[in-house]
């Protein structure tokens, strides 16, 4: 049988679809938790790797968040003026620029405390199912990502 390119190009044929379309959902409904913060969605992601390691390089930033250096720096450079983050350049070399939390920052985490939990909530998965679509999404990244 010949290759169907019309039956290819169904939008109901296509997995970069639902997982679009599932992203913006998930993410979206961060928005009423993270609007009184202040927060994007995005810059929310860059607070929770720092809070997991704060002073971390942009470059780990960026690897760790899947971003290029493009798309980071503006975030960046709005979060240090929300006032959340300072930037330096490492000691032993001026190349590599290091992010820190400043005491705000910190401060911050107790108030986005229970963020994850109230958008799990909005995830109507089981939570087996949530599971295993985190698991697949995983997969997904790893083998399409060489430096994940």
């Amino acid at each position: 049988m010949d290759y169907d390119y019309k039956e290819a190009m169904k939008l109901d044929n296509q997995l970069c679809f639902p997982l679009y379309a599932a992203s913006r959902v998930v993410t979206g409904a961060y928005t009423p938790y993270l609007k009184p913060l202040g927060l994007t969605y995005t810059q929310y992601i860059v607070m929770l790797v720092l809070w997991e390691q704060d002073g971390i390089t942009v470059g780990d930033l960026c690897r760790r968040l899947m971003l290029d250096s493009g798309t980071l720096s503006p975030l960046i450079k709005k979060m240090i003026s929300l006032g959340y983050v300072t930037k330096e350049h490492s000691k032993e070399d001026e190349r590599v620029v290091l992010i820190h939390l400043t005491e705000d920052g910190k401060a911050l985490q107790e108030k986005a405390k229970d963020i994850p939990q109230q958008v799990g909530k909005c995830v109507k998965l089981e939570p087996e199912k949530a599971k295993q679509l985190y698991l697949l999404l995983y997969e997904l990244l790893k083998s399409n990502n060489d430096e994940f």
